[in-house]
């Protein structure tokens, strides 16, 4: 059974940076794109960015320039730094796999941004 555990969430002032990771345990294989969602209290969860497997990478454009996606192929695991982060950026965090068409997904991070 394939299980995602995101890590990294947590507490930061504005302005501040958090680095969120997201491992996959289990056989899971060729890993398709891996992206970090998001979804704030009262909003949809929405697309934060996506890597595919062959490292290219699409961003919302609220963030672009502030978070990068990257991934570790050998670990299964997808990261996701956060810098100049605002209070809008406050939600919880998921982290989606896909693998031959399965749809993966972890029980989510808290990131809060007080105002």
């Amino acid at each position: 059974q394939v299980q995602l555990v995101e890590s990294g969430g947590g507490l930061v002032q504005p302005g501040g940076s958090l680095r969120l990771s997201c491992a996959a345990s289990g056989h899971i294989f060729s890993i398709n794109a891996m992206s970090w969602y998001r979804e704030a209290p009262g909003k949809r969860r929405e697309l934060v960015a996506a890597i595919t497997s062959g490292h290219s990478t699409n961003y919302a454009d609220s963030v672009k320039g502030r978070f990068t996606i990257s991934r570790d192929n050998a670990k299964n695991t997808v990261y996701l730094q956060m810098n100049s982060l605002e209070p809008e950026d406050t939600a919880v965090y998921y982290c989606n796999f896909i693998s031959y068409g399965m749809n993966y997904w972890g029980k989510g991070t808290l990131v809060t941004v007080p105002s």
